[in-house]
């Protein structure tokens, strides 16, 4: 039986500056973007709420956040193993994973995101949830998410399994980012096997796979393009969309969602386009 290939084509970061949300913007209503994830303590998280009566149809996600920026908390914990004593958070990836392991530490999670996920709600429906710099792999915070997305109705959770892909352009493998990105690829990969164990598959959906881990920044035209074949039945395809110059990896990333080549490509490829709610945009 063949399955009908969908691709959801989601943005991170909506709410982190303005250049990032006008090329959010500008991608929903004039690209192949099809999703957007809303971060809550980001400092344009107003600006891009203010934004979505011109983006109807467009995809939601929580895009939750322990990483970067500060907490929603009022009262700051000075003993806090989340953030410092001006609430900003201070871990890494590789801290959250040690410290998911201590109770108190996973409370405090539980409070920020519930704060994150009813601060988006308050402002708009949601599909899915996903989360800054993947911290929701880790596989006991992606229990809290889990238990979370039920209490507030919300249906589907991103998974992070990335299959491999050739892009003929060595230049990307000879990027110092390239070899930190396969150490990505195999944690995320390794977590998601376990996540999927544990899932409500019952109450939940997720993507198949996703493509933009592999070649975080260097998803050019040419790399989205050579990814297509991994599209499946659901895959996810993260982007981090700008419009600031400056900012040369975001830059082409937006640049390759309102390219009308990849976008006719797509179309050549039969595959669809939708968010996490099923929805289809046409091209």
């Amino acid at each position: 039986m063949i399955t009908k290939k969908q691709l959801i084509i989601n943005a991170d970061d909506f709410g982190m500056s303005e250049s990032i949300n006008l090329a959010v913007l500008d991608a929903y209503k004039n690209g192949i973007l099809t999703s957007a994830s809303l971060l809550a303590n980001g400092p344009a998280f107003g600006h891009s709420v203010s934004l979505l009566k011109e983006m109807q149809g467009i995809g939601l996600a929580v895009h939750l956040n322990i990483i970067e920026f500060s907490t929603l908390q009022k009262n700051i914990k000075p003993d806090s193993l989340l953030y410092d004593r001006n609430g900003r958070y201070n871990n890494g990836f590789v801290k959250l994973l040690l410290k998911s392991f201590n109770h108190d530490f996973l409370k405090e999670v539980e409070e920020d995101f519930r704060l994150q996920i009813e601060k988006v709600l308050a402002y708009t429906p949601v599909d899915h949830i996903d989360s800054h710099v993947h911290v929701h792999a880790i596989p006991n915070i992606f229990k809290i998410v889990c238990r979370l997305a039920k209490e507030y109705g919300i249906k589907n959770i991103r998974t992070q399994f990335e299959y491999p892909y050739f892009v003929p352009d060595i230049k990307k493998y000879l990027s110092l980012k390239y070899p930190v990105n396969l150490i990505k690829v195999m944690i995320l990969n390794t977590f998601t096997l376990i996540n999927r164990q544990v899932i409500d598959k019952d109450y939940f959906s997720t993507n198949e796979n996703i493509i933009g881990v592999n070649y975080t920044g260097c998803m050019d035209t040419a790399t989205i393009s050579a990814a297509l074949k991994n599209v499946r039945e659901k895959t996810e395809l993260l982007v981090h969309p700008c419009i600031d110059r400056s900012m040369h990896s975001r830059i082409f990333e937006y640049q390759a969602i309102v390219d009308e080549g990849l976008r006719q490509q797509i179309a050549d490829c039969d595959i669809d386009l939708i968010n996490f709610a099923g929805k289809l945009k046409f091209i």
